[in-house]
């Protein structure tokens, strides 16, 4: 069950990034520049955490 919440965070995390990176890239949006790189730390935490969870779950 954590790796499915894990996944589901992890997926509406990279659609933020996603939306926000494009507004920067195509809009010159500063702000949301800077909403895509804290979404950006955001998703390699998590992506740790899934890391983890993994692991204790193949161990299983």
């Amino acid at each position: 069950m954590v790796m499915k919440e894990l996944i589901e965070k992890a997926a509406a995390l990279y659609a933020d990034f996603t939306k926000d990176a494009d507004l920067q890239l195509n809009k010159g949006n500063k702000a949301a520049g800077t909403r895509a790189r804290k979404a950006s730390l955001d998703l390699e935490k998590l992506m740790k955490e899934f890391r983890k969870a993994s692991l204790e779950a193949s161990k299983q």
